[in-house]
């Protein structure tokens, strides 16, 4: 992997770039969405912790809080590069934002197309204090109207982060014998156990890891409902409520047992202190760690695509009284591909409770209003 970029009181930038290999797609040779979203994800947090240590407050790790609304503009392949470019738009007293262009590359022709735009924000917290938000330095705009225009998207998103963590409080529920193409059929659950791979210097789970988890429960139940291949399409805004936090991290020489599982096939292996680094700790005493459960169901089908509602609840797993807790959550859009590539008819989704009526209605909402902005941006381009 590649990167380059400098701090500075401007707006900085920066382009990490790897290439695509096997395990980064599924069976047609497409790159995962998940894949994409976690390096974007990657240079966001790369660019915006320079950031927030350029000044002369005390050290911090940018922690994401929100991503908007992402599309997919173009499938990216087996062998080709990602590149990844990340600006910073806009600072407030305690936040960032992102602005991330990504880009595949064939290094054989040369031929390069834009694939996905995205807009991340984040919030720095003190490496001696998670809890702790510090002040984000300024940067400078090349006009006013940037910096008018980045606050009116900032308070935009907070408005509807806000919205959003009051809405949230669904769970799903296992459903006996399902019929095909009902919500009961096609919804999925993932069991992962929060690991130092996954976590940031604080000790939270990367935002990529947990959107690129987030991505295969969503393809999971696509492909449920469907039978056929299924590719993500884009990513409703994306909110992260609460931290994940991996808890107390071991000693100098601690030494990790993990494990992770799909559904029911779960390994709840817990890390383990050993060795010197061990202070005050016995041989094999185990450290508190966190699980979290990734859930989707599908909420809303058009004739060429899906929208499928995922969310993450954290829990505690070793004594730790806090109860479980919703992280984050999102809607993510996925569309059927014929072996060719070529979009192919949704079955509908079949309704049959009043709560699955309601939100199949509120997607149909959101599938009209992405539908008529898009109408509209194109429209303007057109005159343009």
């Amino acid at each position: 992997m590649a990167e380059r970029g400098a701090p500075g009181p401007g707006p900085a930038t920066i382009q990490v770039s790897r290439i695509m290999r096997p395990d980064d797609a599924n069976v047609a040779g497409n790159v995962h969405g998940g894949t994409v979203l976690k390096m974007i994800e990657e240079a966001g947090a790369i660019i915006s912790t320079r950031h927030c240590n350029s000044g002369t407050g005390e050290p911090c790790v940018a922690a994401l809080a929100r991503v908007e609304r992402t599309d997919f503009l173009s499938p990216m392949c087996i062998g080709e590069v990602a590149n990844v470019s990340a600006e910073i738009t806009y600072t407030s007293k305690h936040s960032v934002e992102v602005q991330v262009n990504v880009m595949s590359e064939n290094i054989l022709t040369g031929a390069k197309k834009v694939t996905n735009k995205a807009t991340l924000w984040y919030v720095p917290l003190a490496l001696k204090n998670v809890n702790k938000v510090v002040e984000v330095p300024p940067i400078q705009y090349a006009r006013k109207e940037q910096e008018d225009e980045g606050r009116k998207r900032y308070e935009e998103q907070k408005l509807d982060r806000l919205e959003t963590k009051q809405r949230n409080g669904d769970v799903i529920m296992p459903v006996i014998n399902p019929e095909p193409h009902t919500v009961g059929y096609s919804q999925s659950s993932l069991i992962h156990l929060v690991g130092p791979s996954d976590c940031t210097l604080l000790g939270f789970v990367h935002g990529g890891v947990t959107m690129k988890l987030m991505d295969e429960v969503a393809g999971i139940v696509a492909a449920r409902h469907c039978k056929t291949n299924i590719v993500t399409a884009s990513v409703d805004a994306i909110n992260f409520h609460e931290k994940i936090k991996k808890e107390r991290r071991p000693g100098a020489g601690g030494t990790w047992y993990l494990g992770h599982g799909f559904g029911h096939r779960i390994n709840l292996g817990c890390p383990k202190l050993s060795g010197a680094g061990a202070r005050g700790a016995s041989l094999g005493q185990p450290l508190p760690c966190s699980v979290i459960t990734i859930s989707g169901r599908m909420t809303f089908t058009s004739n060429k695509s899906m929208e499928i509602e995922v969310f993450v609840d954290a829990d505690p797993f070793v004594d730790e009284p806090q109860e479980r807790y919703r992280a984050v959550s999102a809607f993510f859009t996925y569309v059927s591909l014929s072996k060719e590539g070529k979009p192919l008819p949704v079955p509908q989704l079949l309704t049959e409770t009043e709560d699955e009526k309601r939100r199949f209605e509120e997607g149909k909402g959101r599938y009209l209003q992405t539908k008529a902005k898009r109408q509209a941006q194109m429209q303007q381009a057109a005159q343009h």
